[in-house]
């Protein structure tokens, strides 16, 4: 594989331009809920760790962490979900009025219960996890408030680009996706996902879509290798064309990212970086490839971009979004592959 470099004058540009971007994320939100703590010894009760608890936090999850992203890399993030009417439903609220994040895409929903994930960190390191949700499917006619909601906005603002942000927790249902991808597509705007299994096969006709390798074993129900690229870019030649999907990015973990389209089939190595915790990067490589695609770049130059920013991340402990001085000051170094 050939190197070539990108202007930094063009790299500039980019970032620049990322500031005059609107984003519609619509997607599961969430509460990352974490306990943090120092570990000395063993519990008498049972063979597990005493945390002694030395402080605590919230912060935005999920969908909401992807336009903390696109608000970190200076874009307008507008996020459009749901939450329950309950205490974690106005805490989930109170959060987005921190960020100075908008609130209306957001639509409450009575007997449902807000997502909040809770991490105890012991000694900088996850020791568990506690899920507190509701997986079921929102009802029809919530789904059609929430379409509403969404042609309201795509009409009223200037949107740039769309990101589909699924976290199997019930908010993507298939007649939500058909009907905003048709809606974007007679507006022109491009449609970006970053998909679960569940849903994995109905997002047709997408500008992008973003599986990470196991994601992707589980939709196309193949035991395709990160280890054999050329197997792999195959597989993902053939969904993509099935999809009709214009691009699909499939991020490799230590071994980098694959772009895959009609014209560009290219594998971009990872960084090599001290990894301290995965939690929250792909959510970074959504924003960032997305931010990417609605200024119409190319390929190449957003997966490895994409790629850089997702090795990023993943030096801090906890969902983090993502330091765009960081990110314009390696990607000014980076040697892109062609």
């Amino acid at each position: 594989m050939k190197k070539f470099s990108v202007k930094k004058d063009y790299i500039r540009e980019v970032f620049k331009s990322f500031n005059d971007l609107n984003v519609l994320i619509i997607g599961d939100v969430m509460i990352d809920s974490y306990l943090w703590g120092k570990v000395n010894r063993i519990s008498p009760e049972a063979p597990v760790p005493i945390v002694a608890v030395t402080k605590k936090e919230r912060r935005l999850g999920g969908a909401a962490n992807v336009a903390l992203n696109v608000q970190a890399l200076g874009a307008n993030p507008i996020l459009c979900s749901v939450i329950g009417v309950d205490y974690e439903g106005q805490a989930f609220l109170d959060l987005l009025k921190t960020q100075k994040l908008s609130q209306k895409g957001i639509l409450k929903i009575r007997d449902r219960v807000t997502t909040v994930k809770t991490r105890v960190i012991g000694n900088n390191a996850q020791l568990l996890r506690v899920d507190e949700e509701v997986e079921d499917e929102i009802a029809p006619s919530e789904t059609q408030q929430l379409l509403t909601l969404i042609s309201y906005i795509i009409t009223h603002d200037k949107i740039d680009v769309i990101i589909f942000e699924d976290y199997n927790k019930g908010l993507i249902t298939s007649k939500l996706v058909s009907k905003v991808v048709e809606l974007a597509k007679s507006k022109n705007i491009p449609t970006c996902v970053d998909p679960k299994k569940k849903n994995f096969n109905t997002y047709k006709g997408v500008s992008l879509f973003k599986p990470n390798l196991k994601e992707l074993r589980e939709g196309i129900k193949m035991d395709v290798s990160g280890d054999n690229i050329n197997e792999l870019q195959r597989a993902v030649s053939s969904f993509r064309v099935k999809q009709k999907a214009e691009t699909v990015l499939v991020t490799l973990a230590e071994k980098g990212v694959i772009t895959n389209s009609r014209k560009i089939k290219e594998h971009i190595t990872a960084h090599v970086r001290s990894i301290a915790d995965v939690s929250g990067a792909g959510d970074t490589v959504i924003s960032v490839a997305s931010l990417c695609r609605a200024l119409d770049c190319n390929d190449i130059f957003t997966a490895a971009l994409a790629n850089l920013s997702g090795g990023i991340v993943c030096e801090q402990i906890g969902v983090v979004p993502i330091d765009k001085s960081q990110l314009f000051e390696e990607a000014l170094k980076l040697n892109f592959v062609k």
